[in-house]
C-alpha cells in the first residue's frame, strides 16, 4: 500500500498552488491529497467575488483548521506525510507532535506559539491580515502590492501579476489571530516522528533567522528534527520555477527517515 501524503496549505493562497507537487510526488509512487480549508474549496476568482464576508470564511478559528486537517490524517489507514506551507508548515508541526503523523515537513513555516516573531518583515506583512482593530466578521484580501513583496518578490512583474490572478485569495482574521493564542503551540520537548524544517534565502514573509529559532526550539534526544535552507527561495516557492529543488531534497529526506 502505497504512503499517503498530505499537503496543507497556508493563509493567503489557494490549494492549487500544490498542483505540480502532486503530481510529482504521485509519480513518485505516494498517495496524495491537497485538500482546501473549509469554504476555499473553489477557484481563486471565485473566492475573492465572497470578499469581505467571505461566506463563513470569516470566522473560521486556528482550532477548527488544524482539527479539520487532523480528521483528515485520521481517517487515513495509515498514519501519513504531512507537508505544510507557511501556516499550513504550522499545521504540519502541530499533527506531527500530536502523533498523527509518520513524518512532517514545514516547508517556510508560521513559528508556532512561543517563538516570538520580532523581524520587520513579518510583522509587516501579517498586520494588515491580524487587523486587531478591524472586523473579524469580515475577511482580508491580500493586495498585489502585497502579494508580490512576500510571495513573489524577484520575478518579473507579468509573472507576479498571473500568479496572483491564479491562487491569491480572501482569507479569515480569526485564523490569523489564533497564532497568538495556544491554538498555535507545540510541546517542543515532546518525542515525536521525524520533522524537517525549510527556509528560503530570498523568503521575506518568514525568514530566514525566524525559522531557525522554530527549528532550534525542539530539544527532543532521539527524535529526528533536520533543517534546510535553499538560498534563492522565496516565500511563494510552491509555483516557482525552482519548485523542484525543494521538492526533490524533500523526497530524498523522506526515503532516508522513512528507511530507517
Amino acid at each position: 500500500m502505497a504512503q499517503h501524503i498530505i499537503f496543507i496549505t497556508g493563509a493567503f493562497v489557494s490549494h492549487t498552488t500544490w498542483d505540480k507537487w502532486i503530481t510529482y510526488f504521485s509519480e513518485e509512487g505516494f498517495e496524495v491529497v491537497a485538500p482546501p480549508w473549509p469554504f476555499k474549496d473553489a477557484p481563486a476568482k471565485t473566492l475573492r467575488e465572497f470578499q469581505p464576508e467571505g461566506a463563513g470564511l470569516a470566522t473560521l478559528t486556528l482550532d477548527e483548521l488544524v482539527n479539520h486537517y487532523a480528521a483528515i490524517a485520521a481517517a487515513l489507514p495509515e498514519k501519513p506525510i504531512v507537508i505544510g506551507h507557511s501556516l499550513g508548515g504550522l499545521i504540519a508541526q502541530i499533527l506531527v507532535n500530536r502523533g498523527l503523523a509518520s513524518a512532517g515537513v514545514g516547508i517556510h513555516p508560521v513559528p508556532p506559539q512561543g517563538v516570538f516573531p520580532y523581524e520587520f518583515t513579518f510583522l509587516r506583512a501579517t498586520w494588515k491580515l491580524l487587523g486587531l482593530f478591524s472586523s473579524v466578521k469580515k475577511t482580508h484580501m491580500v493586495s498585489f502590492n502585497d502579494f508580490s513583496r512576500t510571495f513573489a518578490n524577484g520575478l518579473p512583474l507579468q509573472v507576479q501579476l498571473s500568479e496572483y490572478e491564479k491562487y491569491a485569495i480572501p482569507e479569515s482574521r480569526t485564523v490569523a489571530r489564533g497564532g497568538l493564542t495556544k491554538a498555535a503551540a507545540v510541546d517542543f520537548k515532546k518525542p515525536h516522528p521525524p520533522l524537517l524544517i525549510t527556509a528560503g534565502g530570498k523568503d521575506n514573509l518568514i525568514p530566514v533567522h525566524l525559522i531557525k529559532r522554530n527549528f532550534k526550539r525542539y530539544n527532543t534526544p532521539g527524535s529526528v528534527t533536520d533543517y534546510r535552507e535553499f538560498p534563492e527561495s522565496n516565500h511563494g516557492i510552491l509555483t516557482h520555477p525552482s519548485w523542484k529543488d525543494e521538492a526533490v531534497v524533500i523526497r530524498e529526506w523522506l526515503s532516508l527517515v522513512l528507511s530507517q
